[in-house]
């Protein structure tokens, strides 16, 4: 077969030596789970049943905690792809370019807590990509509407004529400069052109020079004037009040012949800042990419898009072919919704103490999900087909028509079948007469003209209005599949349409963020989106390219980083307790039950924290009382804790096999799920209950993406917050109850070590896996945070009270041998 009609990618199932010992330990598990149970419930601790129930209750949620998040990786792959195949087909030598137009969305907020500088290395490398220039578009979305921003992008654009040029010439990676010229690397080897050592030193000092223009700028931006910025014109700036100003876009790149430097032409980059007006719900995120979505349709209309977000840079410039070889492969492309990449991450430790590359969640559970119907999130780095976005249905395989249908009655399946396929062939006729009479609407100079003349015969077009909003061009958008803009629009008109577009009223009273777009109601826009698209019966793809990606920063600070999982985990109790629940929303539809399982387990999981916290203060309940969770273990309850134990183990171990994953990092991450689960699962649950039940919002701050002095400064930055303060209580309950535990035994004689030892070993387990936490917490510092002073010494006193209240030191028996000190001679 000819090589440029082979497939564009293959799937690369686990090995069977791999796979096939790690559905057996599963299944074991099971079973050892069954019998665990059996035993826990049939034998309960009569002199400490409360703390026996609350011990089964908590371990029977584990339990089914972990089929919801261990069925899903039943059959996990790996997925290879063929560029050079991509460019055979799509890339014949003398023609044009043939692959698919690309619309790129970088999303920004807050010019002080994510540099300008971050945001400009992200856009310097989506320009610089390995990728036509005429097919790639970059929409950058400034959602603080900060002159900052903006003044920053026209010093990138201007940079990016020498940059793109210098790139695409020598092929260097990454193509963010930042981080290209950080890299500890001989830059010479393999590269013994005197051209590129010449022309690298002088792309150098001119990077260093454009970095002192824009900390000029932000330097500048620190100190706002009382009248407000104005721009070179003399004008006021539109986005002086954040939350009241109009919509604004501006073409930087891409128009009126601007080349670089050899005269090539360069991407399209387009600032864009959507209205803002009080009184009306701008839906954070989620609204500013639904506002991207209608103005690139409205200027460039790509098939395709990608998500990052600013600080999240190209760091594989042929990220967007390995993305093209799934969307564009002619046998399975069409059915696929987005393909989704690994999140890499830059400026991390390296013991990665609080575990920010999160490799078991993409390295394991993702692999998982990709055998089955695909990654359940749209997260930064993800390549989208815009129809799937718009909620369109999965293209279904045809099967071949029925001779004949004698079931009765009519309304029987098969009949209903036919009916609606019927029903669709109409549906999609109408489409098309619609697509003809708003593509009549096109032809215009200046502005939409026209409109009202054409009502009369546009009746269809009232339900795509409801559906889109009221924007004929962009309705018309919305038609062509394969993307491309109308033929006799101006580009005043089309600029003038997308600014009515990105309008506060605009999604008023239409679809989007119910079925349209990024979906509303929860944080975390992206579990909710992709849900949307796998109910519609769409797959997605998840690629693991040799080079990443894509990489970013991730905030290394223990407090930043619980306010982040905090953010996630309030987003899934938004997403439980909305109408989108994956425990009862879309069955019927495309979802396959495994997937479901998982998108279940992405909702649930704050939950855990309730059984978590309450089982890591039995330990040192069980210490200070005497009394333990489990009665007198006999050698068949011996046997299952330790068959328990080492499933538990085993299976860890082959995931971490398969999946590529090292000790450290598997380790690193069961530490953080504990912290994690005892602060930020813990509040998001209240507050989602109270935002839910009680309508309290809740408003979050953005996460700072730089640290201020030094490779790892902010990693031993204190930030007091009201999360530190449950993992704290739990780490200074057990410590005293070790203390007390130890002393017990050491006053009542050797025959108590022998129970000691397994409520040592339980308190023990709950201490070590809160060790990053301490760490944390005390950070560098010459002293200890006053309030862990006070906490440890006020639980101290507590338990003290306890124990002289207790009196262990006196006997167990009826007699008291206790001598009471007095000469009563």
């Amino acid at each position: 077969m000819d090589e440029g009609r082979q497939p564009l990618s293959r799937k690369l199932p686990i090995s069977s030596s791999k796979i096939s010992p790690y559905r057996l330990i599963i299944l074991l598990r099971l079973v050892i789970l069954g019998l665990f149970f059996h035993y826990r419930i049939l034998h309960p601790v009569n002199d400490a049943y409360g703390l026996w129930l609350t011990s089964v209750i908590c371990e029977i949620w584990f339990a089914v905690s972990w089929i919801l998040d261990q069925f899903p990786k039943w059959d996990p792959i790996v997925r290879e792809t063929y560029l050079d195949r991509l460019s055979l087909r799509y890339e014949k030598e003398g023609k044009p370019s043939d692959l698919a137009d690309i619309d790129i969305f970088v999303s920004t907020v807050d010019p002080m807590k994510e540099p300008p500088l971050i945001t400009a290395n992200t856009v310097l490398s989506i320009l610089a990509v390995d990728y036509p220039v005429d097919k790639v578009a970059c929409y950058v979305s400034d959602d603080g509407a900060a002159m900052l921003t903006f003044e920053a992008l026209s010093e990138t654009s201007e940079f990016a004529r020498k940059w793109v040029p210098f790139c695409k010439k020598f092929k260097i990676e990454p193509r963010a400069p930042e981080w290209y010229f950080a890299q500890k690397l001989d830059y010479l080897k393999d590269k013994v052109n005197p051209s590129f050592i010449r022309e690298r030193r002088a792309m150098k000092r001119e990077y260093e020079e454009f970095k002192v223009r824009i900390n000029g700028l932000v330097a500048m931006a620190q100190k706002v004037p009382e009248d407000g910025w104005t721009m070179q014109d003399g004008t006021p700036w539109p986005g002086n009040n954040v939350r009241d100003h109009p919509g604004m876009i501006q073409v930087f790149l891409g128009q009126n012949g601007v080349r670089d430097i050899e005269g090539n032409l360069l991407p399209r980059l387009v600032y864009v800042s959507r209205e803002k007006r009080p009184g009306f719900d701008h839906h954070k995120k989620a609204g500013a990419m639904n506002a991207l979505i209608r103005v690139s349709a409205v200027i460039s209309n790509a098939p395709y898009l990608l998500n990052v977000d600013c600080d999240h840079y190209i760091n594989n410039s042929k990220a967007l072919r390995e993305a093209m070889c799934f969307m564009m492969d002619p046998t399975s492309g069409k059915k696929i919704c987005y393909v989704q990449f690994p999140q890499r991450f830059d400026g991390i430790d390296r013991h990665d103490r609080y575990s920010n590359r999160n490799v078991v969640f993409f390295d394991i559970n993702m692999k998982g999900l990709d055998g089955i119907q695909g990654p359940i999130y749209v997260g930064t780095g993800c390549v989208f087909r815009r129809q799937a976005l718009y909620g369109y249905d999965a293209p279904v395989k045809k099967k071949p028509p029925r001779k004949t249908c004698n079931c009765l009655p009519k309304w029987c399946c098969c009949c209903c079948r036919s009916r609606k396929k019927n029903k669709k062939g109409k549906s999609n006729k109408k489409n098309k007469d619609t697509s003809k009479q708003i593509y009549a609407l096109e032809n215009i100079e200046e502005g939409i003209e026209g409109i009202d003349n054409e009502k009369s015969s546009l009746m269809p077009q009232i339900k795509f209005e409801k559906k889109f909003g009221q924007s004929p061009v962009f309705i018309a958008s919305t038609l062509k599949e394969a993307g491309g803009v109308p033929t006799g629009a101006s580009t005043a008109s089309l600029l003038n349409e997308a600014i009515h577009v990105i309008s506060c009223g605009y999604e008023d009273k239409t679809d989007w963020g119910k079925e349209i777009g990024w979906i509303y109601g929860s944080v975390t826009e992206d579990i909710l989106t992709g849900f949307k698209m796998h109910c519609h019966g769409w797959r997605s793809v998840y690629c693991i390219p040799k080079r990443p990606a894509f990489k970013g920063s991730a905030p290394i600070n223990l407090s930043d980083r619980l306010h982040q999982v905090l953010r996630w985990a309030l987003g899934s109790v938004e997403i439980l307790l909305s109408r989108h629940c994956p425990i009862w929303y879309g069955y019927g539809c495309g979802l396959k039950p495994l997937e479901r399982f998982s998108y279940i387990n992405s909702v649930v999981y704050p939950i855990t924290s309730i059984p978590l916290i309450a089982y890591c203060t039995l330990p040192a309940i069980c210490l200070l009382t005497g009394k333990f969770i489990v009665p007198e273990i006999s050698n068949y309850a011996s046997i299952l804790f330790m068959a328990l134990f080492i499933s538990i183990a085993a299976t860890g171990i082959l995931e971490m096999q398969w999946g590529g994953v090292g000790i450290h990092d598997w380790w690193r991450n069961e530490q953080f799920w504990v912290i994690g689960g005892a602060s930020s699962h813990l509040f998001a649950l209240i507050q989602g209950l109270l935002k839910v039940v009680g309508g309290v919002n809740t408003n979050f701050t953005v996460t700072s993406k730089a640290a201020d002095d030094g490779e790892f400064s902010d990693l031993y930055l204190f930030k007091w917050t009201s999360l530190l303060i449950p993992p704290l209580t739990l780490l200074v309950f057990n410590l005293i109850g070790v203390i007390i535990g130890v002393a017990d035994a050491i006053s009542n004689g050797y025959e108590t070590w022998g129970p000691l030892f397994g409520k040592l070993f339980f308190s023990l387990w709950v201490i070590l896996h809160l060790y990053p936490f301490l760490k944390g917490f005390l950070g560098k510092q010459d002293r200890l945070p006053t309030i862990l002073l006070v906490w440890a010494i006020l639980l101290a006193s507590i338990f003290s009270l306890l124990w002289a209240r207790v009196n262990p030191f006196v006997s167990k028996g009826d007699i008291v041998l206790e001598v009471c000190g007095l000469d009563c001679n």
